[in-house]
């Protein structure tokens, strides 16, 4: 019985009623018991959320054959910390723990439990490994082993493959009625084989140069959205593996592959719209199969699949939508027995070296949720309008009565003009429509299954003008990449909660297998300035470890020759560098470490960086960056001729970038432990900020003629570290002077926004700076959402109730100024990383302008964080929570009387307290894990 029926309230009409709710929930409630206690012990007495690399539970298909090891510590309150750990890997379960075959570390003393690398045998493709891991406390004490948990390998070679390449052949003519580019219409690919009884083992590998779907004897395989998803298709194609021993059967069986444009022959980008009569997709597939007996079997990909292209789906595109016509289904089609005899021969093509065929590195897009409408218009008699009061990104999945012939049309977009029509006018070239054509009378369930929109509204229009339109119609199918939410935060103002909520649907609408710019104009660009800024708001935010680790193999695949990077990855817009966009390459794996741990981020990406900054160099002159640059974007009252570039300075931008890239790179080398790079780093970084300085300001710290004085450039020079401690202290009048000639508001785009509140906050600025943030008039956080945003928007005044929608870049889902998240979590929440993964932990609520709450939780690679305050009268009250093996610094405001206790007693009475400092403001501790109830009175 659905736990959903025991949440409705019910009418029961007689007694047999009531006895069959009461069976059935006596029935279920044993399980929820023994489930809880199950957990609860678990957790309770031995090591539990086992993973593996970036995140991975149990991944089959894995990429990693040198994979590390992490998991967290029981929650016992009589664990604190880890003294040791012992790691044990079989080939089978049945060796563990004592007969492990593949390691066996034996106890180590150690309290790191995250990113333990791997150092046992050799690992290779398909292998599936069994681990056990066994910790020691604080005490010494042993703990229980914990469950066995295991992963198996994808094939990790070119020469694992055995399948060729496969698609329909070309047309006699292509159809170029779509923007005068040929159309590739879906390919439906198949082919039948017998297995014999007893199947032990059965794994699909399949990718696709496009997106594709699998079938095995009629069933869908996998619940993958737009798989393989997008890489620098030229270089790296990922594979996805399926266990499919239930989908086969004794005797005969059938597989079939839909195989559509997708990315790779689409039309995506402005400049890269694959030509498809030169790159048309292509699909690749090997079904592997063991029995109980010990015997093999290998159906692959080959000149003997059949394929066409006269199916249901007649177009699919991502920025045009789908057109399916009910007229042309193929009933049975992946069913044995069904006659393919119409259909053609496939063309095959060799693997060859390039395009590497790797398995898929991070999570695959999902349906995550369902949304429902919330309002229906009709802006005229055939147009129903519904209104799902959500900005989203995915698909509408329809239920609509139709007739036979009728052509149900429904278009996509975020806005509404004044009239009450549908707004389309930012997606540019992006029809973002979806035409069904139905074949009978009747109700139609449907969904399109290879494109996808950014949208709130959605007309529908060609239904039966007898029927009144109803909710139950459409709903709104919410995907983006499969990650979890890891960080959580609330507070007393309900729309700083707002801005919470419209960072969060920014954050699910735009990863959509690369973290995109907008998800509903004809862009959907991976822009690595957005992605950068973001990154480490979303790390908060999402576990989303894998998500950017898999991006940067695709930035580090799309370097160019002379070390400069794409604005855009996969590059889809040409072979030019921009300071500020490309330098993500450097920002985004110290984010990545410093919210993880995780130092292969770096061991991977360090030689990028270091030819990074040799492309920063080659366009420096005496230090000084004359690197072209996107620009501090969409800065509000440029005065430049073109306003969406901002007025700072292009080479204040290039070289304050270019000087930050090398500060990171210079930390990347000292935790790598290359101690000549990060002397001559540290050498280089020094030059650059002198030069910096006496080049851009003078001697009272004001920019000097002929640069301009702005925001972004005052907010760069001290937030990224350019200046010394007294040019930086000089400049901070200035940079406040800048906010009071605004009238205390922001005059900041992309580049500069993300540190407008960490240099203010830092500089003690306090009340200006919560008075920015609760701004409510233009520009600010909260214009937006006083003209109804529930996402954030690319312009602070996209659209505004008086003047309606601005003149141009105006996408209504854009993530770039959700970057002051981070600082919202940091800081008002209080929780941020002392030292990398939160091994080391600050806890440093600020309470501010109207605030009288907040709360904040994280779960860290040790376990959840949490920190809430109140403000009850004269008092301020913590309450927070340190996980197991880590340690935490505490900073306390003083209220009126200085007196801070903690459960109840004096805070110098506790032994596990040790204090570290006291000004007049604060108070800062030192504490162990555990759960903690500070007041300050």
């Amino acid at each position: 019985m659905p736990i959903s029926e025991f949440s409705r309230i019910t009418v029961l009409n007689n007694k047999e009623q009531l006895f069959d709710m009461f069976e059935k929930l006596l029935k279920i409630i044993p399980v929820f018991i023994f489930v809880t206690l199950s957990c609860s012990q678990t957790e309770e007495s031995k090591p539990y959320d086992l993973m593996v690399s970036e995140g991975f539970k149990n991944p089959v298909g894995f990429y990693d054959a040198n994979p590390t090891f992490s998991w967290k510590l029981p929650l016992s309150e009589n664990v604190k910390s880890q003294s040791a750990f012992q790691i044990v890997v079989a080939s089978d379960p049945e060796l563990l723990p004592d007969n492990a075959d593949l390691l066996n570390t034996g106890k180590v003393a150690s309290s790191q439990s995250v990113n333990i690398l791997y150092s046992g045998k050799p690992l290779s493709s398909r292998n599936i490994v069994h681990w056990q891991v066994m910790c020691w406390d604080h005490n010494g004490n042993p703990m229980e082993w914990s469950e066995v948990e295991h992963f198996e390998l994808g094939l990790l070679n070119q020469d694992d493959w055995e399948a060729e390449w496969i698609r329909t052949p070309d047309p006699e003519k292509w159809d170029t009625t779509r923007f005068g580019t040929p159309l590739f219409r879906p390919q439906y690919l198949r082919n039948e084989f017998n297995t014999d009884a007893h199947i032990q083992k059965a794994r699909l590998y399949v990718t696709a140069r496009g997106v594709f779907h699998a079938f095995i004897n009629g069933v869908k395989i996998g619940d993958d959205v737009l798989p393989p998803g997008w890489t620098p298709y030229q270089k790296r194609v990922e594979t996805i593996t399926y266990d499919v021993k239930e989908a086969l059967q004794t005797g005969e069986n059938a597989i079939g592959i839909i195989l559509a444009e997708g990315w790779y022959a689409g039309r995506i980008g402005p400049q890269r719209r694959w030509d498809t009569l030169t790159a048309p997709p292509w699909a690749i597939c090997q079904l592997e199969i063991e029995y109980a007996n010990g015997m093999r079997q290998t159906i692959v990909t080959d000149k003997n699949w059949k394929g066409t292209t006269n199916g249901p789906i007649r177009s699919s595109g991502i920025y045009d939508g789908e057109v399916y016509d009910a007229h042309f289904e193929i009933p049975q089609w992946s069913y044995p027995g069904y006659d393919d005899g119409q259909w053609q021969q496939v063309k095959t093509h060799k693997l060859e070296e390039l395009p590497q065929l790797l398995p898929k590195r991070h999570f695959t897009m999902r349906n995550k949720k369902e949304l429902i409408p919330v309002a229906i218009t009709k802006p005229t008699q055939a147009i129903a309008l519904f209104d799902l009061g959500q900005n989203m990104v995915g698909v509408p999945r329809i239920r609509v009565p139709l007739k036979k012939g009728d052509t149900l049309i429904m278009r996509t977009g975020e806005m509404t003009n004044k009239d009450g029509s549908l707004y389309t006018g930012n997606l540019r070239g992006a029809p973002s429509t979806n035409y069904y054509i139905a074949s009978r009378d009747g109700v139609v369930n449907w969904e399109p299954s290879f494109t996808y929109h950014g949208f709130r509204y959605v007309e529908m229009s060609g239904f039966n003008e007898n029927a009144e339109p109803d909710k139950s119609w459409l709903t709104g199918i919410v995907q983006y990449t499969d990650f979890d939410q890891i960080g959580h935060f609330s507070t007393s103002h309900k729309k700083l909660n707002q801005l919470q909520s419209n960072i969060l649907w920014g954050l699910k609408g735009n990863f959509i297998d690369v973290p995109i710019d907008c998800p509903q104009r004809a862009e959907r660009l991976g822009w690595t300035g957005d992605a950068q800024v973001f990154a480490p708001t979303s790390l908060f935010l999402a576990d989303v470890n894998a998500f950017w680790t898999a991006w940067l193999q695709s930035m580090r695949e799309e370097q160019f020759p002379n070390g400069g990077l794409p604005v855009v990855v996969p590059n889809a817009t040409g072979n030019f560098a921009q300071a500020g966009w490309s330098d993500a390459a450097t920002i985004i794996p110290w984010q990545v470490y410093m919210y993880t741990g995780n130092t292969r981020v770096l061991e991977e990406n360090f030689a990028m960086m270091q030819r990074w900054l040799d492309y920063h160099a080659s366009q420096a002159e005496n230090y000084i960056s004359h690197m072209s640059t996107v620009g501090d974007w969409l800065q509000p009252y440029s005065n430049q001729p073109d306003e969406r570039r901002g007025d700072t300075p292009h080479a204040i931008i290039s070289t304050a970038f270019y000087g930050y890239s090398v500060q990171l790179t210079m930390k990347v080398a000292g935790v790598l432990g290359f101690k000549e790079d990060s002397v001559k780093l540290r050498e280089l970084f020094n030059s650059i900020c002198l030069a910096y300085e006496n080049e851009f300001f003078d001697a009272n710290g004001r920019i000097k003629e002929p640069y301009i004085e702005t925001q972004t450039g005052y907010l760069l020079s001290i937030g990224l570290g350019l200046l010394s401690d007294t040019m930086t202290q000089k400049a901070i009048p200035h940079l406040v002077n800048q906010i009071k000639l605004a009238g205390n508001h922001l005059r900041t785009g992309f580049l500069g926004t993300p540190l407008l509140a960490n240099v203010l906050d830092k500089s003690g600025h306090i009340d200006l700076l919560f008075e920015i943030l609760f701004n409510e008039t233009y520009p600010s956080w909260f214009y937006s959402i006083n003209q109804g945003a529930t996402t954030m928007w690319e312009r602070w005044d996209g659209y505004t109730h008086d003047r309606g929608f601005a003149r141009n870049q105006l996408s209504f889902n854009h993530y770039a100024y959700g970057a002051i998240g981070q600082w919202m979590y940091e800081r008002i929440a209080g929780i941020s990383p002392m030292e990398p993964g939160y091994k080391k932990i600050r806890i440093a609520p600020l309470p501010g302008g109207p605030l009288t709450f907040a709360k904040g939780e994280y779960d860290s690679p040790y376990g959840k964080i949490k920190s809430h305050w109140e403000l009850q009268g004269n008092e301020f009250n913590l309450y927070i929570t340190i996980p197991r093996n880590t340690t935490a610094q505490v900073v306390i405001p003083f209220m009126g009387n200085k007196h801070i206790v903690v459960d109840d007693k004096n805070i110098t009475d506790q032994k596990d307290i040790e204090i570290i400092s006291i000004d007049d403001n604060y108070m800062t501790i030192e504490i162990i894990p555990g759960r903690y109830n500070f007041i300050s009175k």
